[in-house]
């Protein structure tokens, strides 16, 4: 087995990138000017902009202690998120610690031995995707990244491999939205319109090509590093221990016992009960990491711990966490400069004043641009529907844009730029443990690809006339 190239480089971390970004955006507050949009309560109960209201308030620029205390402001906005991963990793180390998941994975590898595992991938991949499209789940999949990154390391890939079958999977799905209520329920029913057939026909079409996209991506880097370990974009680089200990060989050869068969149980329930919740009872992260809690001192006791085991574990998983979990707040403090230098407004208003410079087919790509250009500055799908439709919608009859064509520029616009723009980047690679510039360097390929497919179907939208 070649061996990793241990020369010494100086590679930021990742705390020294973000922080650079959050100074960097206070920066912004000196230069763009000050303003915000009037905002009212719509006949659904949302709050949103009112087109044509925007006017310029005094100035407010961040300075320099204006960025730490950005910085606190983020952990507390975050905190919920934070001790969600924290507990959701929790219950997941306890059954990676009395070895159940390598007996389990053990078991699995051995009724697999002449099946292809990747055609696996392609079914979890499709699964979630669909999850993302109808449902809008997204968040609520963050405490099985742990579960996947260790299974792709289990099966000789990468936690790159494992996680992408969830985070990208999912992130698709979402984007593609054929009933995602958080973007396009969100988006239609600002901008006055209702699903047609035809549309919800090419949303289905836009989210095979693009879960295809997806799959194919992972299929080919999985396969990649499946015959040659050193190609992995982490090969050689030290990154947070989402793994198991056991290569896939002593997996096999590890006895399922009866405490690990009533343990994988535990998992099960808790896995049906987290879709189920989700889907069902509207359950979000106050709910799950009840739920995680408790599937880690149940699988604590029924693993033979005594409660200074199970608490003993659990301080073990929080450290190992804490530097990923601390990043969620962190890099929300990139946000939280730009709402108190009150400059998003600014932003959107001055992107929206040069869509009128375009008409037809340019004015439906140029919008699709401005959404994923406004998704650095409002990470939240609904958040950014709340803002942008209501000046995109009406926008859109002026350019001779469809306002279904406009609720797809941003679906696209807000779903698949998730992946690369660091503010939403900065929370998912701390959850992995991941340096930021190893996951630039698998992603940014597939974002491009992406992107591209993207003006195409925004381009195929506005010649139909949908």
């Amino acid at each position: 087995m070649p061996q990793p190239n241990t020369k010494r480089r100086f590679i930021p971390n990742t705390y020294v990138i973000i922080f650079i970004m959050i100074v960097l955006s206070a920066v912004l507050t000196w230069i763009i000017p000050s303003g915000v949009f009037e905002r009212t309560v719509n006949d659904a109960g949302r709050t949103v902009v009112v087109p044509g209201s925007y006017h310029r308030v005094d100035a407010s620029p961040v300075g320099p202690i204006g960025v730490f205390f950005a910085i606190q402001q983020g952990l507390l906005q975050t905190a919920d998120i934070i001790f969600f991963v924290v507990l959701a990793y929790g219950f997941i180390y306890v059954l990676i610690k009395n070895g159940t998941f390598d007996a389990m994975m053990g078991a699995a590898l051995r009724k697999m031995k002449n099946f292809n595992v990747q055609y696996f991938f392609v079914v979890i991949m499709l699964l979630f995707g669909i999850l993302g499209s109808t449902m809008g789940m997204s968040e609520e999949t963050y405490g099985m990244w742990a579960v996947f990154m260790g299974i792709g390391s289990a099966l000789g890939y990468d936690p790159i491999v494992g996680v992408s079958l969830v985070y990208i999977g999912v992130s698709t799905g979402f984007a593609s939205a054929t009933l995602n209520p958080f973007t396009i329920g969100v988006a239609q029913g600002i901008s006055e319109i209702t699903m047609s057939t035809g549309m919800f026909i090419f949303r289905i079409i836009a989210f095979l090509i693009f879960e295809g996209i997806a799959i194919a991506y992972v299929w080919r880097y999985a396969t990649k590093i499946k015959n040659d370990p050193t190609k992995s974009i982490l090969w050689g680089t030290p990154y947070y221990r989402l793994h198991m200990d056991k290569s896939q060989d002593e997996m096999m050869e590890t006895e399922l016992t009866l405490r690990h068969k009533l343990c994988g149980i535990i998992f099960l329930v808790v896995m049906i009960l987290m879709v189920w919740g989700t889907i069902v009872k509207g359950w979000y992260i106050d709910e799950l990491s009840t739920l995680f809690l408790i599937g880690m001192v149940v699988a604590g006791i029924t693993g033979g711990y005594n409660p200074n085991q199970i608490a003993e574990a659990f301080i073990e998983a929080a450290k190992a966490m804490m530097f990923g979990a601390l990043i969620i707040g962190v890099s929300r403090g990139i946000l939280v400069v730009l709402q108190n230098g009150q400059i998003i407004d600014t932003i959107l208003n001055t992107l929206a004043n040069a869509l009128t410079h375009f008409s037809g087919m340019f004015s439906a790509v140029a919008m699709l641009v401005v959404q994923n250009i406004l998704n650095f500055f409002i990470p939240s799908g609904s958040g950014q529907a709340s803002v942008s439709m209501p000046i995109m919608a009406p926008l859109a009859d002026l350019v001779g844009v469809s306002r279904q064509t406009a609720c797809l520029a941003f679906t696209f616009g807000d779903g698949y730029s998730n992946m690369f723009w660091p503010t939403s980047v900065a929370t998912a690679c701390g959850i992995m443990g991941l340096p930021v510039s190893k996951w630039y360097k698998w992603i940014a390929p597939l974002f491009g690809i992406f992107f591209a497919t993207e003006v195409v179907l925004v381009i195929i939208s506005q010649l139909i006339g949908l």
